[in-house]
């Protein structure tokens, strides 16, 4: 009996870890299918971003596809700023730990747009990119 309970349980778990997989599994492939019409993607589990020329999409990814996407111009935009735990941080040396976040503060406009990254040196790398493209014009 103890050894039927036992079992049991191990295979609910199996069940459990298959499911979350398979859900994991459906983002992943609803983002790559997204991704292939941007020059640059990124997946992450709070967002995913996408730049083809001036133009930067992202949404929250689901397992029935990207939602709640939002597009902007970098041509609207005046700065970009890191902040790690929503204090700036250093484009060349950010914290290997915190939720980290790219805010693009707008031309004429008090609004900015914040974009959530799980790893604060991707959004460094992500960052210090647009900003040279922001430059560049």
């Amino acid at each position: 009996m103890e050894r039927g309970l036992f079992w049991l349980s191990l295979l609910a778990v199996f069940f459990g870890l298959a499911w979350a997989g398979r859900k994991e599994f459906q983002k992943v492939e609803a983002y790559r299918l997204w991704a292939e019409q941007f020059e640059r993607a990124k997946y992450d589990l709070y967002a995913v971003i996408g730049q083809q020329g001036d133009e930067l999409t992202w949404g929250k990814p689901t397992s029935q596809g990207i939602v709640d996407t939002k597009t902007f111009s970098l041509k609207q935009v005046q700065s970009i700023q890191l902040l790690v735990d929503g204090k700036a941080a250093d484009w060349d040396n950010p914290p290997a730990k915190g939720r980290a976040e790219l805010e693009f503060f707008y031309v004429n406009n008090a609004d900015s747009v914040r974009i959530p990254f799980t790893e604060s040196p991707l959004a460094a790398q992500w960052g210090q990119f647009l900003q040279k493209r922001l430059e560049s014009h």
